[in-house]
C-alpha cells in the first residue's frame, strides 16, 4: 500500500512540475518583457556615410575590405581618436542640419498627402482581388526621413506597443509596422545602424536598407550580420520572404509564410527608384476584404514600379499610419477591428 502511494505522490508532483514548466516556458514565450537594452542616440545615415569616405580615404588599399556580394556601399572603418573626433563633429553638424530643416512653415497638407521640403507622401486606397489596399507613396531627399522604431524605445522580448502609439512617440508622418523581431530568438536585427541581434537563421531571406537608402535583399546563410553592418547597412528586417527583385517577382504562386492562411492581411515595403519608396498595407479577414496571398502581394509591387519589394509581418499586424491615425481596418479574427501590438515600426518623419 506504502509503496502504492508513493507512486501516486511521485506522480501527482511530476504532474505540477511538468505543469509549471509548461506555464513558464508560455509565459516566457509571449508573455514575460525583457529589456535587453536602450536605443542608443540616434546618428544620421548620412553622417555615417560622411565619415566613411573621409576614413577610407585615409586607409591604405590594402587595409580595404570589399562589401560582401559585390555590395556599392560604403563601409565605416575602425575608428582612431582623430576618427572618433571627426564622427562626432559629423553627428553634431547632422543633428544641426536636421534641426534647420525642420519644416518653419507650414507643410502643404491634404486629406491624403503631406509634403514639405524634405518628403513627399501621397495615400492611395486601391481595390484589388476583393481586398482594400493602402499604399504611401514616398519621394524623399535624403535616407535619413527613412527610419525605424522600437516599441517603448527598447530593444527586448515580449516589449510591444501598437504601431500607433510607436508611431505617434516618434513623430511619424506615416508608419506601418515592421518586421515584429520579439517574436523570434533568431535572426538579424540592425535598427538605425546598430546591430542588436547578428544570430542567423536558417534560410532566412532579409531586406537590407542600406545608408545611401538602396534595398538589397539578402540571405542570412551567405553573410553575416557584421559584414552587412560593415558595408554600410542602416536597416536589417528579418521576416521575408523578398517578393520583387530587380524588377521580377521572385515568389511562387503557392509559397506562403509558415502556417498562414493563403489570403491574408500584409504588409510590404519596395523601392522604386533612388529615395523613392512604397508602404503597403493590404486588409483581409473581414467580408469587405478578402486579403491577399504572396504572389499577389508580389504582383501588385511589380504593378506599383517597385524594384524591389520585400514582405514584412502580416496578420493582425498590419497597420498603415498616416498623419495621426491609422487608415486601414486591421484584424487578427476578422471579427473585431483593432490593432496588435507589435516590437516595431518603419516611418517616415524627422
Amino acid at each position: 500500500m506504502n509503496f502504492f502511494r508513493k507512486k501516486y505522490v511521485w506522480a501527482v508532483f511530476y504532474g505540477l512540475a511538468l505543469t509549471c514548466l509548461t506555464a513558464y516556458t508560455v509565459l516566457d514565450t509571449f508573455v514575460i518583457k525583457r529589456v535587453y537594452s536602450e536605443v542608443e542616440t540616434e546618428v544620421s545615415p548620412v553622417a555615417v556615410s560622411e565619415v566613411s569616405e573621409s576614413a577610407a580615404e585615409s586607409v591604405s588599399s590594402e587595409k580595404k575590405h570589399s562589401p560582401p556580394s559585390g555590395g556599392k556601399h560604403s563601409r565605416p572603418e575602425s575608428r582612431g581618436k582623430d576618427e572618433k573626433n571627426e564622427t562626432e563633429e559629423s553627428e553634431k553638424k547632422t543633428a544641426e542640419t536636421l534641426s534647420e530643416n525642420m519644416p518653419m512653415t507650414s507643410a502643404v497638407i491634404s486629406e491624403n498627402s503631406y509634403s514639405d521640403k524634405n518628403f513627399t507622401v501621397t495615400v492611395t486606397q486601391y481595390r484589388t482581388n476583393d481586398t482594400d489596399v493602402y499604399v504611401g507613396d514616398i519621394t524623399l531627399t535624403s535616407s535619413e526621413f527613412l527610419k525605424t522604431a522600437f516599441a517603448e524605445n527598447v530593444y527586448g522580448k515580449n516589449i510591444t506597443a501598437k504601431t500607433s502609439e510607436t508611431a505617434g512617440e516618434n513623430q511619424a508622418f506615416l508608419a506601418i509596422n515592421g518586421d515584429y523581431y520579439g517574436a523570434r530568438e533568431k535572426g538579424y536585427v540592425l535598427r538605425n545602424g546598430v546591430l542588436y541581434r547578428n544570430e542567423a537563421a536558417e534560410d532566412q531571406e532579409d531586406l537590407v536598407i542600406y545608408n545611401d537608402g538602396s534595398f538589397e535583399i539578402i540571405n542570412e546563410d551567405e553573410v553575416t550580420a557584421e559584414e552587412l553592418s560593415g558595408a554600410g547597412a542602416w536597416q536589417i528586417f528579418s521576416f521575408g520572404p523578398g517578393l520583387v527583385e530587380n524588377g521580377e517577382i521572385t515568389v511562387t504562386a503557392d509559397e506562403e509564410v509558415g502556417k498562414a492562411k493563403a489570403s491574408n492581411p500584409r504588409t510590404a515595403i519596395g523601392i522604386i527608384d533612388d529615395l523613392h519608396y512604397v508602404f503597403v498595407v493590404a486588409d483581409g479577414r473581414t467580408d469587405e476584404s478578402e486579403g491577399l496571398t504572396l504572389y499577389e502581394l508580389a504582383e501588385f509591387m511589380r504593378q506599383l514600379g517597385a524594384e524591389t519589394a520585400y514582405n514584412l509581418d502580416g496578420g493582425g499586424s498590419s497597420v498603415m499610419y498616416f498623419n495621426g491615425s491609422v487608415i486601414n481596418k486591421p484584424t487578427t479574427n476578422g471579427k473585431t477591428i483593432k490593432e496588435r501590438s507589435v516590437s516595431d515600426i518603419v516611418y517616415i518623419g524627422y
